[in-house]
């Protein structure tokens, strides 16, 4: 068993990135938080002493191209959705996504802290773009968080690992293997040249290792940061 790959989805200005600070601020593995860089896209809490690695979705379009190259990054996707603001079209479109991609998937309504948070109303909206919560005779199960506060977000990780238990036999891969896995973004750093974080889904990387995309080689791998 591995740890599972969750991404997080939502309309923006709903507080996907917030949500990940959260959960970052509360549960990063010690040590981990001095070498974070902003940009990475990808890190690890841990939970009742296991790990959850969390992805953050570089935007609709690349997770559609992603998708449409058959690239199954994750294994849960938690859909953020403010409870003050509802179903906007971002939403939905993120909700399509996860489903065409039969991705099991939690929803996160953020923003309970708010006054004017009207989370029924958002429940039943959801419902009309076919996702129906737990609450509701659903089979989606759903956390109530303030990303700002930080309520909710122990009972959100939670349930994310409730789901990975359930999804258990496929959350699998072979340390023994050839690493593969899937780049979820890539930039040219000026001192170190060609950088990509890289989920690794299946055996083990190391250095040296020559690396092939889609076939065709591309040099070897030069550091490993994890």
């Amino acid at each position: 068993s591995r740890p599972p790959v969750v991404v997080i989805m939502g309309h923006v200005d709903h507080g996907k990135t917030k949500t990940l600070d959260a959960i970052r601020k509360t549960h990063v593995v010690e040590g981990e938080s001095g070498g974070i860089t902003q940009h990475i896209g990808a890190y690890q809490v841990e939970k009742h002493g296991r790990k959850i690695t969390f992805i953050d979705t570089p935007g609709h379009e690349a997770f559609t191209v992603m998708r449409s190259r058959g690239a199954k990054v994750a294994d849960i996707a938690v859909l953020v959705v403010a409870a003050d603001d509802g179903v906007q079209p971002q939403t939905k479109e993120a909700a399509d996504i996860i489903k065409a991609a039969k991705l099991p998937f939690i929803v996160a309504l953020n923003k309970m802290d708010k006054p004017e948070a009207d989370p029924n109303r958002v429940l039943g909206q959801l419902a009309e773009i076919g996702v129906t919560v737990e609450e509701w005779g659903g089979t989606v199960p759903i956390a109530k968080i303030s990303a700002k506060t930080g309520l909710g977000i122990d009972a959100l990780l939670d349930t994310i690992l409730l789901v990975a238990d359930v999804e258990q036999s496929h959350i699998v891969a072979n340390p023994d293997a050839c690493g593969a896995g899937t780049i979820i973004e890539s930039h040219v750093d000026k001192g170190e040249g060609p950088v990509a974080t890289v989920v690794i889904q299946n055996g083990t990387l190391k250095r040296n290792d020559w690396l092939g995309i889609d076939g065709a080689a591309y040099g070897r791998v030069r550091l490993l940061r994890d």
